[in-house]
C-alpha cells in the first residue's frame, strides 16, 4: 500500500519532496553576504533591536553584532554550521566581559526575545529531515509545491513539522507553517524577495508566534553580496569587536 502511495503522489505531483529540495539546494547562491537587520518585536510593548549580520557558505557561518539599542549594544552572536553535523553557537555578553555559549538544549529558545528561535537561526540539513510533497496551491498569484519536512527524532527539535509553499517558478519558500509535537499550529512565516543579479535574496521575514499571540518582522538593509569575506573573520575574538 505505502508503494502504491508513493507511485500516485509522483503522478500526482510529477516531483518528489527529495527532489525538490535538490532543486532547492541547487540554484545560483552568493558566497556571502553583509546586510543590517532589524527586528521589530510586537508584544504587549514594541521593542526594536537592531545588528550587522555578515554570513558565508549559504548561512553555514554568521557573525552578528548588535548595535541597538543601547541596552543590547555590544552584544555578539558567532554561529558555525560544520560538515560533520555539529553546530556551534556562542554569544558575547559584554556587561559580564564573558563569552556564553548556547547548547543544542537552548535551541527552541527565543533569540533576544523575538519570535525565533536559535533553532530557527539554522539552516536545514536535508539529512535530518523527511520530505513529501503533499498538494499544489497558490499563495499571492503564484503556483506553488506544498512541502512537508519532518525533523527526524535524533535532531530533538521543539518542531513537530513544518509545511512550506514553494513558488513553482522560482524555487524559494514563499509561506510556511510550522507545528509543534502535539501537531497544533506554532509559527506562521512571510517572506519576500528581491532580485540581485542571478539571486533571490530574503529582505523581509513575518514570523507570527500563534499560540502566543506574538509577532516579530525581520527587516534585511544595505544588503552587500560577494564580497570576499575572509573564513578567519568567524572566530570568537571578533565578537568583541563592533564592524565599524
Amino acid at each position: 500500500m505505502k508503494l502504491i502511495l508513493i507511485i500516485i503522489s509522483s503522478i500526482l505531483f510529477g516531483i518528489s519532496g527529495n527532489e525538490l529540495v535538490l532543486q532547492m539546494e541547487e540554484l545560483p547562491k552568493p558566497t556571502d553576504l553583509k546586510s543590517n537587520i532589524t527586528l521589530e518585536i510586537k508584544k504587549k510593548k514594541t521593542k526594536s533591536l537592531s545588528f550587522r549580520s555578515i554570513v558565508k557558505d549559504n548561512g553555514k557561518k554568521q557573525i552578528m553584532w548588535f548595535t541597538a539599542p543601547a541596552t543590547d549594544k555590544g552584544i555578539a552572536f558567532l554561529k558555525i554550521e560544520n560538515n560533520n553535523k555539529s553546530e556551534d553557537m556562542r554569544m558575547w555578553l559584554p556587561a559580564f566581559k564573558k563569552i556564553r555559549r548556547i547548547s543544542s538544549k537552548k535551541k527552541g529558545d527565543s533569540f533576544m526575545g523575538s519570535d525565533l528561535s536559535y533553532e530557527d537561526l539554522y539552516t536545514r540539513k536535508k539529512e535530518e529531515y523527511s520530505f513529501k510533497i503533499i498538494g499544489e496551491k497558490k499563495w499571492v498569484n503564484e503556483n506553488c509545491y506544498v512541502l512537508e519536512s519532518i525533523p527526524n527524532p535524533k535532531l530533538k527539535s521543539d518542531y513537530g513539522k513544518h509545511i512550506s509553499w514553494i513558488s513553482k517558478t522560482n524555487l524559494i519558500p514563499l509561506k510556511e507553517e510550522s507545528y509543534d509535537k502535539k501537531d497544533l499550529l506554532f509559527k506562521e512565516k512571510l517572506f519576500q524577495y528581491k532580485k540581485m543579479g542571478e539571486f533571490w535574496i530574503v529582505e523581509k521575514i513575518s514570523v507570527k508566534n500563534v499560540q502566543k499571540k506574538q509577532f516579530t518582522e525581520v527587516s534585511i538593509e544595505n544588503i552587500e553580496i560577494n564580497t570576499d569575506v575572509k573564513d578567519d573573520l568567524f572566530h570568537e575574538k571578533n565578537l568583541k569587536r563592533l564592524p565599524f
